[in-house]
């Protein structure tokens, strides 16, 4: 961005440094992590140390140039197109489930192979649910806080994708879902009384989901006592509870984790926080939490100063991804120290893996793209005032001078 813009001009940036930079570090601190984490794996799997070191450094570039592109989009056009974005999301969410469309992974049917990435259609959907549901809420602002009716409307939607979601199977982004909907209309000024009443129902149709299919209800109970089982149901949360002791304050030191060789699962993707703590100790995975508490704060303060101002739309898809960055971090860190069930789900920005940093980073873009909007909005109303504070100044200071001219002539 030019020195030139506006924002510039008044000394004040174009951009938010806070989120900007929380969000660099974040990306920084997953590549080391991914490359400390992932060499023996690799070495192991694919016959080369620096294979999955060298594709998430090509998701990082594509992530970017896919941010840059998201951001040059001015929000009046996703607030026109959130209802296209839903059904695209809906139908990749479909084309998952099709055999010989959809990639299977562990049980899993999550990924469409688009060459050398693998898009996850549920990450997708978070994204495009966000945009809808700001829209939705905008046009049924009234409804939402006056009645049943307006909150009962995008469940429709929302089922829709839980159902497909259940059938691929992924709880992780189902729950993010659900939470994320529910707290964008929370926020957009539904009753306590109701948010109590939708929460409860919540809850008891998630515990039926979980009840239905009982390797969740086996999961559940490792969760509760991993020792039970620390060599089979419980092996994945008593490895990562091995790294955090091993941890302590200071960690072993970058590159000295032993749990990440073979002995803890998927160490370079959903544990990656468990070797981060193991390496870094106490202080690097408090420093991690801090940067994600410090990104979620500022994206809910630029929500707020949108709301100020009257730009309902781009303060509910602030809060929207606000609500998911802090869901999906709070999930993935408390599975990883144990005090969370085992699910799926990444550390955004951090974990390896190309779906979710895009995804991540083009909320981002548009968070980015909101608050400049806002201080451009900003800025142009200062203008305005400004300008109309000289014209009038003018005016006065040209009728003094015709009432001089006046009394000359008459004298």
């Amino acid at each position: 961005m030019s020195s030139s813009t506006p924002q510039s001009k008044l000394g004040v940036l174009p951009f938010d440094p806070w989120v900007l930079g929380c969000a660099i570090a974040l990306i920084l601190t997953g590549f080391v992590m991914i490359s400390s984490a992932s060499l023996d794996v690799a070495m192991e799997n694919n016959g080369t140390p620096y294979y999955y070191v060298i594709r998430q450094a090509s998701f990082i570039v594509i992530a970017l140039i896919g941010a840059v592109i998201v951001w040059n989009f001015p929000i009046s056009f996703w607030e026109r197109t959130g209802h296209w974005w839903m059904l695209a999301a809906g139908f990749l969410l479909i084309l998952v489930l099709i055999p010989g469309v959809g990639k299977g992974v562990n049980g899993s049917h999550r990924w469409l192979p688009l060459g050398p990435l693998n898009l996850q259609a549920s990450e997708v959907a978070k994204f495009c649910m966000v945009l809808y549901m700001g829209g939705y809420l905008v046009r049924r602002l009234h409804e939402v806080r006056r009645s049943w009716k307006g909150i009962a409307k995008p469940t429709l939607p929302l089922g829709i994708f839980c159902v497909l979601l259940y059938f691929e199977p992924d709880f992780g982004a189902l729950v993010v879902l659900m939470g994320t909907v529910m707290g964008m209309i929370f926020l957009g000024g539904m009753r306590f009384s109701q948010f109590l009443v939708v929460i409860v129902s919540v809850v008891a149709l998630l515990g039926l989901v979980v009840g239905l299919q009982p390797y969740r209800v086996a999961r559940l109970q490792s969760f509760l006592d991993p020792w039970q089982d620390p060599f089979g149901a419980g092996y994945q949360l008593s490895q990562a509870q091995i790294a955090f002791g091993r941890g302590e304050w200071f960690g072993t030191g970058l590159g000295n984790s032993v749990q990440k060789l073979f002995y803890l699962p998927e160490a370079h993707t959903d544990f990656v926080f468990s070797v981060l703590a193991e390496e870094l100790g106490f202080i690097g995975a408090a420093s991690l939490i801090v940067l994600y508490a410090v990104l979620v704060v500022n994206i809910f303060r630029i929500g707020r100063r949108g709301e100020k101002m009257k730009a309902f739309f781009k303060a509910y898809v602030c809060y929207g991804f606000g609500i998911i960055f802090a869901g999906q971090a709070l999930i993935n860190i408390g599975v990883n120290v144990g005090a969370l069930p085992t699910k799926g789900l990444t550390l955004p920005l951090v974990s390896y893996g190309g779906s979710s940093l895009l995804v991540s980073c083009a909320m981002l873009a548009v968070i980015l793209r909101i608050d400049y909007e806002l201080k451009k909005s900003r800025f142009d109303l200062s203008a305005t005032r400004a300008k109309g504070k000289s014209n009038t100044s003018d005016g006065a200071a040209k009728k003094r001078s015709n009432e001089r001219v006046q009394q000359k002539v008459h004298v």
